[in-house]
């Protein structure tokens, strides 16, 4: 005969069976509910890939196609104001300047559309080498001159502070980023100054500024300035066209240098607009580290 202590225990076996079996079924089926939803996402994510894939090749496409006519435009413009078909009336050449302006305008948008397809389907190459500072700066120096004839802007290149004469990186995408950061500081700013600085921002890296005092930037605005086809409400914006695109690519730019951009700024003030990238591109942002150092090198401005 069993004792009631011993069926009791019987009853509390088989209930706690029972509880097991519902427990391993409901995990079943929630195992179930899981591989299905990663399938899901699986296929969501080639969804989005077969997208973006398709996004960048229309963008790559369509800015290729743009190129040839532009192009045309450009040249047939230049030829009219040089008069080789004979001279032109002041009204006619006003006519010519604004095709030509408009022409020159959508083929930078183009050439931004075009490098911001190239970044996103990673087709950008980075070819890092020992470069001079002082080139650098000399080559945007000149680069914006004929902008400035006439302008009540100065445009100031500082000596670079406690940073070594030679960099190792890619010197081409550098000079991109800094050319977007001026040229938007002097859109934006009708007076005053443009200030371009670099110097040792610790950890082996250089910061390169530019700063402005122009109308400045909100806080709200700050937090979307890079993102793709963002453009200030400005009546300064509505009279300067722009791809918005400049930004977004700068950031992108910096990224694949190993670096960062970021802005403050404040309206009525002026901003600030600042790249960060490493003295020395090494490991998977370089496909080879320098073997070679320049004359005057340094591993670090402070000492180590």
């Amino acid at each position: 005969m069993t004792s009631p202590d011993h069926s009791q225990l019987l009853e509390t076996i088989a209930q706690l069976s029972r509880d097991v079996e519902s427990l391993s079924a409901e995990l079943s089926e929630t195992n179930a509910g899981v591989v299905a939803l990663y399938s899901e996402l699986d296929d969501r994510a080639e969804q989005l890939k077969h997208a973006s894939d398709l996004k960048s090749r229309f963008l790559s496409y369509m800015s290729h196609e743009f190129r040839t006519p532009l192009g045309a435009i450009n040249s047939l413009c230049r030829l009219l104001l040089d008069r080789v078909d004979g001279p032109l009336t002041a009204e006619q050449e006003t006519q010519v300047r604004l095709m030509r302006d408009s022409s020159q305008e959508l083929t930078a948008m183009v050439d931004d559309l075009l490098d911001l397809a190239k970044v996103e389907a990673g087709r950008v190459s980075i070819s890092p080498e020992w470069f001079d500072m002082v080139d650098l700066f000399s080559a945007l120096r000149g680069m914006f001159r004929p902008i400035l004839n006439g302008s009540a802007v100065d445009l100031v290149f500082e000596e670079p502070r406690n940073v070594p004469d030679h960099l190792y990186t890619d010197h081409k995408k550098l000079s991109q980023i800094l050319r977007n950061f001026i040229s938007n500081a002097l859109k934006f700013t009708t007076q005053g100054q443009v200030r371009v600085t670099a110097e040792y921002s610790g950890g082996d890296n250089v910061t390169f500024a530019v700063t402005d005092t122009g109308i400045g930037i909100s806080a709200e605005d700050q937090a979307t300035l890079f993102n793709d086809f963002v453009q200030l409400d400005s009546p300064i914006q509505k009279r300067l066209r722009g791809s918005g695109l400049g930004l977004s690519l700068s950031k992108k730019l910096a990224e694949l240098l190993g670096g960062c951009v970021t802005v403050s700024s404040e309206p009525g003030v002026g901003s600030v607009f600042a790249v960060t990238i490493p003295l020395r591109m090494t490991g998977a942002q370089a496909s080879e580290t320098p073997q070679h150092f320049p004359p005057n090198w340094k591993p670090s401005v402070d000492g180590r």
